[in-house]
Order: C-alpha cells, then structure tokens, then sequence
C-alpha cells in the first residue's frame, strides 16, 4: 500500500479467551471432545432461560415498533425507567440523558477509548479483562497501564500502587475497576471502591467501573454500584449489560451510566463525543432494550437473581475445595461473576512438566506452539491436549502472574465435580505431586 494503514496500537488486540478456540477447535477434529471453560456465555452451558423472560421477549417481538429504529442513545422509556432505579439506590443522581445504549458493552468500550484522546490514559487492573486491555492499549498505542490486584488479600486493588501512580504519571486521566471482578471473581467492598473514588478526587482523574457482573454476586454482601459511591464531585461511568444476568449476551445489549457530567467540562466535552458518535450509527438494537422494564420490574427477577446467586455459590466452594491444598497451586474463592482463577506459584512451572498426550497427531498439533508460550500456557495447552478441557492462560490477562481462568457455569452437577476433579489430578500430575488417577 501506498500509506500504512495499520494503527500502532493494533498488536494489543488480542482476546485469547476466543483465539484458543482456533486450537481447541483443530483438537477436536482429531477426536477429542473438547469442555468449553474458555469463555463466559452462561446458554452455551446449558442454562435455561427462564419460561417468563422468554414470554416477554416473544410478546415484543410480535410489536412493530420492536422492530424499528429506537433513538440513537437508546429507547427514553427505558432509559428513564434506569435513571430511577439509580436514584431509588441513593448517592449520585442521573437523568435519562446520563444514560447511553451501545451494541454490547463491547461497542461501548470500544467507543469509550477511540473517541478518547490518545495522550490520556486509563489505569486498569491486572490481572485484565483482555477487552478492556486491548482496548485501551489500542487507542494509546502502548502498552495497558495497570495497577495490582493482590492474591494474598483476596484479589483486592493495592491502592497504593494506584496512587502511586496515578501521582506520578500525569498522563493517566482514569482508573477503572471492575466489580465483580473478570477474571478473579472478587467483589470490592463500599470502602475499598470509596477508597478509590477519593484518589481519583485528590488528583482530578475520572473513575470507569464495569458493573456487568453487578446482579452476579454471591458475597453475601449485596450489590454496591459506583452510583451509590461516587459522590458529587468525580466524573465517572459505569458499564452495565443484560447479557450476564437475564442471561442474553447474543442481544448485545449494554449501556453507560453518566456521573458528575458538569463538574468538569473536559468530561461533558468527551461524553458529548460518545453521544455524536452514537448519533452516526443511528441507534442500537431496539428489542432488548424494550425488554429490560418488563424483566427488571417481573416479580420473578429478584427471585431469579437470587437462585443463580445461590447455584454460583455452591459451584464455587466446590471448585475451591477440590483445588484447595495442592502444591504450588493458590486459589481464591471467588465471590462474584462465574469464574475461578487458579494461580500458580512462583516456582511452581518449568519447561520440562508435560501431561500425557495419547494421539501423536494432538501433540504435533500443540508441539509448535510450546516453544514460545508462557509458562501457564504451556499447561493450557497441555491440559487441553490431554484431557479436552479448554482454558485461558492467566498470562493473557495483561498480568505477569501464571495461571488460568475456568467458568462456574457447568449445569450438570456431575459433569461440573468431574471437571474440577478432573483439572485437580491434571494439576498434581504436571507439578509432579501424584500420580493421576481419573
């Protein structure tokens, strides 16, 4: 070509939880049944949704106006049916204007960062949700900026290294923070976000929480949504989707919240950009979003929530009992979203530990890719061409941790006890503490 048209960020567009599939995928054809734990889509995994929800779904696709144009930053209606429900929980006030609809939360982290200046940085968590990473990553064209999240404390923020720095770095003009958090399954208590929203006012920057995991939280604690945090004075968004809690993520349907847009006008410059952006693509998709006041207001969806919550909880003391107490292995109980992370120690992983790969033709298909993979892919590769089960490397989580990402989303409570049994005697075996007996 005449001109480059490749942007410098486009190397940070990497998303392995679905480039792993491509492996997993040529695995497959030679016979191995592959265990999707790659990627957190609750109906792949056999969950049912509820008979009710999927009523009001046939009842507005029967509605003509389901099937028209709504307005470009999403239907009023529902859009002023969420504006109190914010403010019915206390703390920052929004109208139905602070609130944008996008294709997914996918389109709107995406329009979040390339609508952004590129000089201006958002400081994020690590290990990262590889969508937020890659995204940021990209818009800069350097690397993910993050801060720690710390194993030995519950996968909590180091909120010194935050501020830290956020002091010494004036080019970030974000934090972001994800609660309940992807991958790690942690939930950050009132204080801890408080915390955060206080050096993001000490040092005049905004505050990003992704909030689509806010209604799958096991705790024990409830819910807390940057809303009730945030207070008067720091500009902020929160993410929000149906897409994990109906659940529905093939109705890409996601939307912004807008806090303290006129404290600064830099911040109600830069959402006035989302909102010409939103304009040039007309409007997203009409149905889902007309579904949300019907769902959200049923008497069945608090009971509905409340029994996912309860399923979730199980499955993730059962997974951290059985990966409990293995050597060279830390795990976490998580209490929110529907994952588990399994980390290993340092030390923990060489470049001579193999698990057995039966079929010659499976292992020549991996051969080639071990030699320049990081420790903990390494082992998801091999646990892949061993046992089937597909993972994601805690590596691709912008994070120098190693480790790996497994859902809580197995349905059959048979199958979900013999994945985890199954990922135990995996571990013992290629750290070299037992002999694997499945």
């Amino acid at each position: 070509m005449r001109r480059n048209l490749v942007i410098s960020g486009a190397e940070a567009l990497t998303y392995e939880i679905r480039q792993i599939v491509g492996i997993a995928k040529q695995i497959q054809a030679l016979g191995v049944s592959i265990i999707w734990e790659n990627i957190g889509d609750p109906v792949q995994k056999g969950e049912e949704i509820a008979p009710w929800m999927k009523d009001i779904i046939r009842d507005l696709a029967m509605e003509n106006r389901s099937w028209a144009y709504t307005a470009s930053q999403g239907d009023e209606e529902t859009r002023r049916f969420l504006a109190d429900r914010v403010n019915e929980r206390g703390g920052s006030q929004v109208t139905h204007d602070d609130i944008y609809f996008f294709n997914g939360l996918g389109d709107a982290i995406g329009k979040i960062f390339g609508f952004m200046r590129r000089e201006a940085r958002v400081l994020g968590p690590s290990p990262a949700y590889s969508t937020l990473s890659s995204a940021e990553a990209a818009h800069s064209g350097y690397e993910h900026l993050t801060y720690n999240l710390d194993p030995n404390k519950e996968w909590m923020p180091d909120l010194e290294d935050i501020e830290c720095k956020v002091k010494y770095n004036d080019s970030i003009a974000g934090i972001l923070l994800i609660n309940p958090d992807n991958p790690t399954g942690a939930v950050y208590s009132k204080e801890t976000i408080a915390k955060i929203v206080q050096i993001c006012e000490k040092y005049d920057t905004m505050l990003i929480c992704d909030e689509t995991y806010a209604h799958v939280n096991y705790s024990g604690e409830g819910s807390i949504h940057l809303s009730e945090v945030i207070g008067d004075k720091v500009c902020g968004l929160a993410l929000r989707s149906i897409s994990k809690e109906y659940p529905w993520p093939g109705a890409r349907c996601g939307w912004i919240e807008v806090f303290n847009r006129k404290k600064d006008p830099i911040f109600e410059r830069y959402i006035k950009t989302l909102l010409d952006a939103k304009m040039l693509e007309v409007c997203s998709t009409t149905l889902p979003q007309l579904s949300i006041p019907k769902v959200y207001s049923h008497p069945n969806f608090l009971p509905h929530l409340r029994r996912r919550n309860e399923k979730f909880k199980e499955r993730a003391v059962l997974a951290t009992s059985l990966l409990t107490g293995i050597p060279g292995v830390k795990v976490v109980q998580p209490k929110g979203a529907f994952y588990i992370t399994v980390l290993f120690e340092e030390g923990a992983l060489d470049l001579n530990q193999t698990l057995p790969i039966k079929n010659p033709e499976i292992f020549e298909t991996i051969k080639p890719l071990l030699s320049k993979a990081a420790l903990d892919r390494r082992f998801v590769l091999y646990l892949l061409a061993s046992t089937g089960i597909c993972v994601v490397p805690l590596s691709s989580f912008c994070c120098d941790l190693n480790g790996f990402r497994v859902t809580l989303l197995e349905t059959d409570p048979n199958k979900f006890h013999q994945i985890f049994l199954t990922l135990k005697n995996s571990l013992q075996e290629y750290l070299g503490h037992a002999p694997r007996t499945l």
